[in-house]
């Protein structure tokens, strides 16, 4: 990476010391934590904001700032030896990804979308585990954005042969927060009804994905979509692909019977 005056912070997300640095080369600085590391991934930036939004896109949160040293204090602007400050109440985390998958966990990246809503519509699917890496994808004729969200982490669970630990990602907070709100299981605990007048919607793909859940040992994590996060970034993909692929389409027959039974009310 070569230098840039204009950038003055450069963000680690993999490497030695994840974090954000003042400075490219010298002790302690952010050249020191990428070179001859595998796999790392950084950045430069102007300002420290930009630095810190591009950490917490990808899925970094409170990252440490490494930053000069002036007269024996560290102050974020100064001249001197580099140093590593934790500032307060911030706490040095590694990029959840490699960490989950580190500590022998599998990681899923899930997205999933579809045309005009209801229309065409696909998922795409990421599974690492270690070294191992396996992608799955599938198209509809008619369907939603969300049964796509939903079925893209349904199909990553499925595709696992045995109860595992699993960190899923989703840029659906529809989904994020169905289940680790407890939206969904109440909704099942009433015969999938949200209120006493209105059903919940997608009933059947929210009864497989809690069966999955109760099976494997299941973390959930919302991710902003269209990032610049290399899994969340390769299911749009996936699922876009998907969605425009009209010769592979199958129908999602639940969907289809839902909206008949429902032209029938009226």
């Amino acid at each position: 990476m070569a230098t840039n005056t204009k950038k003055k912070y450069y963000a680690v997300l993999v490497g030695q010391e994840p974090g954000i640095y003042e400075t490219w080369s010298g002790p302690g600085s952010a050249s020191e934590q990428v070179s001859g590391y595998p796999g790392a991934k950084y950045k430069g930036f102007p300002t420290r904001r930009e630095a810190q939004d591009w950490m917490d896109a990808v899925g970094i949160v409170g990252t440490t700032t490494h930053i000069k040293e002036k007269k024996g204090t560290n102050e974020e602007k100064g001249t001197g030896t580099n140093v590593l400050t934790k500032p307060s109440g911030i706490k040095l985390r590694h990029a959840p990804a490699e960490a989950a998958i580190k500590d022998g966990k599998i990681v899923i990246y899930t997205d999933g979308g579809c045309l005009n809503n209801p229309g065409p519509g696909g998922y795409g699917v990421v599974l690492i585990s270690g070294t191992k890496r396996k992608e799955l994808s599938a198209g509809f004729t008619l369907t939603t954005n969300n049964r796509m969200e939903l079925l893209a982490c349904i199909e990553g669970l499925k595709a696992l042969k045995k109860p595992s630990d699993v960190v899923l990602f989703s840029d659906s907070q529809y989904v994020v927060n169905g289940i680790t709100k407890g939206w969904a299981k109440r909704w099942r605990s009433k015969k999938w009804m949200r209120t006493p007048i209105d059903p919940a919607v997608n009933p059947d793909l929210w009864a497989q994905l809690l069966e999955l859940t109760e099976k494997h040992n299941v973390e959930f994590r919302w991710v902003k979509g269209h990032a610049g996060n290399p899994g969340n970034e390769r299911c749009d993909e996936l699922a876009n692909e998907a969605s425009a692929d009209t010769a592979t389409q199958k129908p999602d027959s639940e969907f289809e019977k839902s909206r008949r039974k429902q032209k029938t009310l009226f």
